[in-house]
Parts: structure tokens; sequence; C-alpha cells
């Protein structure tokens, strides 16, 4: 029989605070894995930027037919009711 205290079996004083905290909320959306051979590192790189451009054009666009005063959704209600 062993007697007194043994070194290995003692517990910890919960020291998986963060480990539970985070998985009791995980991260929202899809789960994305950086690539590791050069030509996708490129290819990722280059749909990425193309993404932010086309991004950049449409959001000019938006501001341009905004302050042209096309974008007149309720100008129509209220022309209908008035």
């Amino acid at each position: 029989m062993v007697q007194g205290k043994t070194k290995g079996l003692q517990n910890k004083a919960s020291s998986s605070r963060q480990a539970a905290k985070a998985a009791a909320n995980p991260k929202k959306g899809k789960r994305y894995i950086p690539p590791k051979k050069t030509a996708l590192v490129k290819q990722a790189s280059m749909r990425q930027s193309l993404t932010a451009k086309i991004n950049k054009s449409i959001e000019q666009q938006m501001v341009s037919a905004a302050s042209a005063g096309k974008l007149t959704i309720m100008k129509n209600t209220v022309d209908a009711y008035g």
C-alpha cells in the first residue's frame, strides 16, 4: 500500500482555463489552411489581389452611383404614397 502523497498523481489546479474557454467559443467561418507549395502560394496571393481589386472597383461604382443620385430606393415608395 502506498502511504502519503505520490508525486505524479496530484491534480493540477485548472491550468487549462484558456483551452476550456476556446472550446466553448469556437471561431465562426471556414477554416483556412495556407498553402505551402510555391505555385499554390503564388496562386493564392494573385487570387487575393484580384479579389481586392474587384471589391475596390465595386465600391467605387457604388459611391459614384450614390453621389449621382441613381440609388433612390425610398423615392419610388414616397412618390407612390405621396
